[in-house]
């Protein structure tokens, strides 16, 4: 799953990074070859989990056999810093269609991305790309032969980023080709978003470039997976004529049409703020074929995060974050793909204790389910993960589970189901009682959204982590990657993580 923007503007909010100018950006030779020093903890209980130790022993690289494991059981865990001392994080997790290859990207000292045996962990291969910049986001064509991965890099003609998109060689890590995009403005752009085709034929990227008058809009281009020559690009500039960012691109089963969501400037009034803007492409030429834009109640900010595709093509879901009387709420909408009816809408802010972000969506195989997460205060702490299933069809809320760790807030990042549908898995960064920040990830029962099993890896005595996508192969192996913190004299980490699903 790809991870959007979200981290990166929390990892600047925080003072990590900030090489470029605005909160979508983030700009950060050989792998450690140790295992990582947690284990997961897992727990069967839909009210918890039952303990939150933390193992100081290396988990052994040969990884743990699933059929000697219950589920939540950590299975390996890998750490990759190929830059040096200046650290390393991971942003983006994939699996081949087979299930046997986990492909994680992000940033290294420019793109690193780093294939490992699924089963095992062992590292197959690592390649890099670029000295400056981040990889965000990563996929698989559907034939499992070639990985893709884009962001942005500090690399074109202009002051700013360029997109750069690269594509591998799934088996070898070998590079197939790289194209950058600069758009004609001042500073460049930054990808991203990435999907591919269902006949495995082109790659769609999006994200925001720069304009000649400083502001950013839409860039949406599509490549041929083989060569990668541009079909074609089309950009967007909304309403308000002023910023306008995508965040998040998917492609309908048929491979006809591309939808493409994010925060989009309006004219509401008295001051304009931030919209949804969700535009629907033709695939093969780039021809618009509809836009759609969604301002809450009270023309406060909004801003669409992740969209997705019913199994059989008739609906877009989109969700993100919508202000309304203080609140910042989830807003998840359902459009028609073919005319961009809107379907139906759904608002939920928890309980009116300044509510939250919807960050991530997936739907369930069978196309009846759609599942959102992301974060919501709460009464007496600090945020919390939340997670709600809504009935594609009709939007009504099946089940909203909350989960709150020891410490003060938990913030989800990504969500994903299982092959079968019968789980959905959830994971982000938790907080200790010593305000350490954590991976946790957490699965669910699809139908009535009982915890099955909750697994952290703590900051205790350590600088802490975070993570920030989740992806589950087609054998039910749940992966989860992000970066890791030894402590304050050690730098950054790629920190990935396999569990029993």
């Amino acid at each position: 799953m790809s991870p959007g923007w979200w981290h990166q503007a929390e990892r600047r909010a925080r003072g990590v990074w900030g090489m470029h100018r605005y909160f979508a950006r983030a700009c950060l030779a050989v792998a450690t070859g140790v295992a990582l020093s947690l284990v997961g903890v897992s727990g069967a209980s839909a009210s918890g989990v039952a303990s939150r130790a933390v193992q100081a022993a290396l988990v052994s690289s040969a990884g743990t056999s699933q059929a000697t494991v219950g589920p939540g059981a950590q299975l390996w865990a890998k750490l990759y810093n190929g830059n040096g001392g200046t650290g390393s994080d991971a942003d983006s997790v994939a699996v081949s269609p087979d299930g046997k290859t986990v492909f994680v990207t992000g940033v290294s000292g420019g793109y690193a991305t780093v294939a490992y045996n699924a089963t095992t962990g062992a590292q197959r291969w690592v390649s890099r790309y670029g000295g400056s910049g981040q990889a965000v986001s990563v996929a698989v064509s559907p034939d499992g032969s070639t990985v893709f991965v884009t962001g942005g890099i500090g690399a074109g003609t202009f002051s700013g980023f360029d997109y750069a998109t690269v594509a591998y060689n799934a088996a070898t890590g070998a590079k197939r080709w790289a194209k950058l995009y600069s758009g004609v403005g001042i500073e460049g752009g930054q990808a991203l978003w990435l999907a591919v085709s269902p006949d495995g034929k082109t790659v769609f990227v999006t994200g925001d470039i720069g304009t000649d008058n400083g502001s950013q809009d839409y860039a949406t281009l599509a490549y041929n997976a083989a060569t990668g020559a541009q079909r074609w690009v089309k950009s967007y500039n909304g309403t308000g004529k002023s910023t306008d960012i995508a965040y998040s691109v998917a492609v309908s089963p048929d491979g006809k049409t591309v939808f493409v969501t994010g925060a989009s400037t309006g004219t509401s009034s008295p001051l304009p703020t931030s919209d949804y803007a969700t535009i629907a492409y033709n695939a093969a030429t780039g021809a618009q074929k509809w836009v759609k834009r969604y301002n809450g109640p009270v023309n406060s900010g909004n801003q669409a995060n992740s969209v997705t595709v019913s199994p059989d093509g008739s609906t877009v879901f989109v969700t993100g974050a919508s202000g309304a009387s203080g609140e910042d709420y989830y807003a998840t909408i359902a459009y028609n793909a073919a005319t961009g009816a809107q379907q139906w809408v759904k608002r939920y802010n928890g309980g009116n204790f300044g509510g939250g972000a919807a960050r991530s969506m997936a739907i369930s195989p069978d196309g009846k389910t759609v599942y959102v997460t992301g974060y919501l205060n709460g009464a007496t702490s600090g945020a919390d993960y939340a997670t709600i299933a809504y009935n594609a069809a009709t939007g009504a809320q099946q089940w909203v589970k909350r989960y709150n760790g020891t410490g003060r807030d938990d913030l989800a990042t990504s969500v994903a189901v299982s092959p079968g549908g019968a789980t959905v898995y959830v994971t982000g960064y938790s907080q200790d009682t010593n305000d350490e920040l954590g991976y946790a990830t957490v699965a669910y029962d699809a139908a009535t959204g009982a915890q099955q099993w909750a697994s952290r890896h703590d900051g205790t005595g350590t600088g802490g982590g975070d993570a920030f996508s989740v992806a589950v192969s087609s054998t039910g192996t749940v992966f989860v990657t992000g970066v890791f913190r030894p402590g304050t004299n050690s730098p950054d980490e790629y920190a990935t993580i396999a569990y029993h699903g």
